[in-house]
């Protein structure tokens, strides 16, 4: 694979996005691979600009509250993400010096942070010669690589090892943001761009006809409805609201009381909501005297 002609490629043409302005810093990365995992990018920029505004360090989000932190999380979804920024930052700013470390396995070790997000802060933070695998860059080394429409089911050792097999010597991080980027914007799922692809001369895919994939296409996931829906409309309840809220305030979001009961039931115990002992409800944190779960 031309590395160089990759990196030349993505130098030229990679998308204008706020985290990979200069002087961005490994703290910056690491809100933005979060904010990232499962939402789209065009919805995570204006957010991280914010957070990066109000807690340009780990200390200064670790100083909030969890509920101050998941109201800022706002419509990005999964709100769990929230909760496990907030934790990891309290643990860098107590543990390692208000400094996001560079290592892998320090990283992993951080609560809430998996092997992407990790591998994805030393590249992309620190510059280290580290592969990072997502979604995209598997597609584009079945495709590249293997001559095969799509990536198959995720194997973390084949992955790691295929793009590690073909990491340049020099500007490593710079190369796997090229492929991730590659894969995000032309070596699509559906719709590939080959002839705007600077490696569509060696691509073994293209070479082969471009035989079709063997796994079915996705739908996409119906929201509407859902627990996920449910559970984001309560949560709006709680953010909107300066103090705890009355039950029938959260019941008058949902008609369904099954449902409704479940969701908020599932918001305790994931953390994402506190009740008081006299049977209101309030973000973490901001509710007095808390009943314990």
């Amino acid at each position: 694979m031309n590395a160089a002609q990759l990196i030349a490629w993505f130098d030229a043409e990679a998308r204008d996005l706020p985290w990979r302005a200069p002087g961005t810093t490994p703290w910056g990365v690491l809100v933005s691979e979060v904010m990232l995992q499962q939402t789209p990018v065009h919805r995570v920029a204006g957010v991280w600009t914010e957070w990066m505004t109000r807690w340009p360090a780990p200390s200064s989000l670790a100083a909030e509250t969890a509920g101050t932190v998941v109201r800022a999380w706002g419509k990005l979804g999964y709100p769990r993400r929230a909760l496990r920024l907030h934790a990891a930052a309290t643990a860098i700013a107590a543990q390692h010096d208000d400094v996001v470390p560079a290592e892998v396995d320090v990283l992993l070790a951080l609560p809430g942070i998996g092997a992407y997000t990790a591998r994805a802060v030393a590249a992309f933070g620190y510059g280290h010669r580290v592969p990072v695998v997502d979604t995209n860059v598997r597609r584009v080394m079945a495709r590249a690589m293997h001559g095969q429409a799509d990536s198959g089911p995720p194997s973390t050792s084949r992955d790691l090892s295929d793009v590690d097999s073909v990491l340049p010597g020099t500007r490593a991080a710079r190369f796997c943001a090229a492929l991730m980027e590659l894969g995000a914007v032309v070596c699509t799922a559906r719709q590939p761009r080959c002839a705007a692809c600077p490696l569509a001369g060696e691509c073994a895919w293209v070479r082969a006809g471009r035989p079709p994939g063997t796994v079915a296409a996705r739908s996409a996931q119906r929201y509407a409805g859902t627990d996920r829906q449910v559970r984001g409309l309560l949560l709006d309840v709680l953010r909107a609201a300066a103090d705890p809220v009355a039950r029938a305030q959260l019941d008058a979001v949902w008609r369904d009381a099954s449902q409704r009961d479940r969701c908020l039931g599932s918001l305790l115990i994931d953390g994402l909501v506190q009740q008081t002992h006299d049977g209101r409800f309030a973000l973490p944190g901001e509710a007095p005297t808390p009943v314990t779960p």
